[in-house]
């Protein structure tokens, strides 16, 4: 695994987002939430390059972004 600066300062900075919307969700019983904040807490250890870690980030806070609006859950 390549530990560049650039992918550990973007793995902490998604794994960072990632606590805080698993905490939010948590404590305001928000499915949701606690679902992307979980995933966002976790896959970048498993993302090494740090495009694709920024670019699954930016899709999954969409998606959240998309169904908290249309009030899906």
């Amino acid at each position: 695994m390549d530990l560049d600066a650039g992918s550990l300062f973007a793995s902490c900075m998604i794994g960072a987002v990632g606590a805080g919307l698993f905490v939010y969700g948590k404590k305001q019983q928000r499915p949701p939430q606690l679902i992307v904040g979980l995933i966002l807490a976790v896959y970048p250890y498993f993302v090494p390059a740090v495009g694709p870690m920024v670019a699954i980030a930016v899709a999954l806070l969409a998606a959240l972004t998309f169904v908290v609006r249309q009030g899906i859950a």
